[in-house]
């Protein structure tokens, strides 16, 4: 027999609907003390702006447009206490954030917009751009998009004669504390991509940027690459958590 099923002011679509149990009735209207805190935190942020705001209220406002009817302050500071930071909070992977009580699909696609709209805006400060005069947007970028993963990536940067950069692409994924390059492949696409130029990339999930025996090693070999097809490798930049490390500045090219 067929359930009755209660009705809602609002429809709610299953993949948009937060799979959390509500810790408040959900009606048509807000409780008042959920309304107005909620008022009274976007006109703090309308009038001044982000910067005054502690992160779990920056994330509060983002958690607003994923759950309605529900007092989200609970959720936010368990989800700051997990991560640790705002930033830490929007590229955690799914898998961990529904680990989270509270965290259904609808938080998740708010999260991953959001972070997907930083790594979008950051990388268009750099496309197009000559590598020195945005080498700050550079660093900003690489930050932005690796700093806070938990396993390692490798990306490439080419460039072409003039180094502007032409194209930034993820060439692979690792483990914790390793990821496969394969210098024959970026060769090959600095080709396909009539590259002169290459600046590599990865990030240490340990926030330590200090290279490994095998990062030099792997750095030698793209350079040997680079060499034999006259380009230039100008760069290997390791990302740690709040720094990054150069090995043209530490003097291992």
């Amino acid at each position: 027999m067929r359930k009755n099923i209660p009705s809602f002011a609002d429809p709610v679509f299953p993949f948009l609907r937060d799979e959390a149990v509500q810790t408040t009735p959900v009606s048509g209207k807000q409780p008042s003390y959920i309304a107005n805190h909620r008022q009274r935190l976007r006109a703090r942020f309308m009038q001044g702006g982000a910067d005054p705001l502690p992160d779990y209220e920056l994330l509060e406002l983002v958690l607003f447009r994923a759950i309605p009817r529900r007092d989200v302050k609970p959720l936010a500071n368990a989800l700051m206490n997990r991560f640790g930071d705002f930033n830490r909070v929007i590229t955690a992977p799914e898998a961990r954030l529904r680990d989270i009580p509270g965290i259904g699909d609808a938080v998740i696609v708010e999260l991953k917009i959001l972070e997907a709209a930083a790594h979008r805006m950051a990388r268009s400060k750099i496309m197009q751009q000559h590598v020195v005069s945005s080498w700050d947007a550079l660093l900003d970028y690489c930050h932005t998009v690796m700093a806070h993963r938990e396993t390692e990536q490798f990306r490439v940067l080419y460039l072409d004669r003039k180094n502007v950069i032409i194209a930034d692409e993820e060439q692979a994924k690792g483990t914790v504390d390793h990821v496969p390059v394969y210098p024959r492949e970026v060769a090959k696409r600095a080709l396909e991509l009539n590259a002169s130029a290459l600046i590599l990339v990865h990030n240490h999930p340990s926030g330590d940027p200090t290279p490994s025996q095998a990062d030099i090693d792997m750095t030698g070999q793209v350079l040997a690459a680079c060499e034999a097809l006259g380009m230039t490798l100008h760069d290997h930049l390791i990302i740690g958590k709040s720094t990054e490390l150069s090995f043209r500045a530490e003097g291992y090219l």
